[in-house]
């Protein structure tokens, strides 16, 4: 009887191997075919991204990230990705943080004061309805746009929801979520001196 169940271990073992080889295998085509596309739908969603947050006209230059700018960012609750120096003054920041259901990725203007001169949601995962509003730059409890309440504010660490920024009635938790990252990119561009 031990002789069965054993080759019936094996068989099944065996059988479990190969398919999980071939749905492997598929997946990484399924990658390679379409990663080029994807990488163009999310190139594209960040130049819309940084056109919406910085002067009309601008150009952006690409920069290596310095360990300092990622450090603050992270010291602020936010994941600094990308960096951009924008040609009419200041920065964009690419910066990732915690949403009520996922990361939140956005672009933050900061112009060359120091003060954010806009956001644009790149990509999030937020309930419809509720966070969505926050993604969308509804209007919160006060009736001003949620990420337009931003523009001009400056010092890292020192936005906070409930004090400077008045959240979307049920959502707050989006609201603090991009006001993290708000603080990310201004503490990361502080560091540039």
């Amino acid at each position: 009887m031990k002789n069965l169940n054993a080759k019936f271990v094996l068989k099944v073992a065996g059988t479990l191997t190969a398919i999980s080889l071939v749905v492997a295998a598929l997946l990484g085509v399924v990658n390679m075919i379409t990663k080029d596309r994807i990488y163009e739908l999310t190139f594209a969603a960040t130049r819309q991204a940084l056109a919406a947050v910085t002067p009309e006209g601008a150009d952006y230059e690409a920069l290596d990230l310095p360990d300092a700018a990622v450090a603050a960012a992270k010291a602020q609750g936010g994941k600094l990705t990308e960096l951009y120096k924008v040609s009419t003054g200041g920065y964009a920041c690419k910066v990732e943080a915690s949403g009520s259901q996922g990361t939140i990725v956005m672009i933050v203007g900061v112009d060359a004061e120091g003060a954010i001169s806009g956001i644009s949601i790149v990509e999030n995962a937020e309930t419809s309805g509720i966070g969505s509003k926050v993604m969308d730059n509804m209007p919160n409890a006060n009736g001003e746009n949620v990420l337009d309440q931003f523009i001009g504010l400056s010092g890292a660490g020192t936005l906070e929801v409930n004090k400077n920024i008045i959240p979307v009635t049920g959502a707050t938790v989006s609201t603090k979520g991009v006001t993290a990252g708000a603080n990310a990119a201004l503490a990361a561009v502080a560091e540039l001196g």
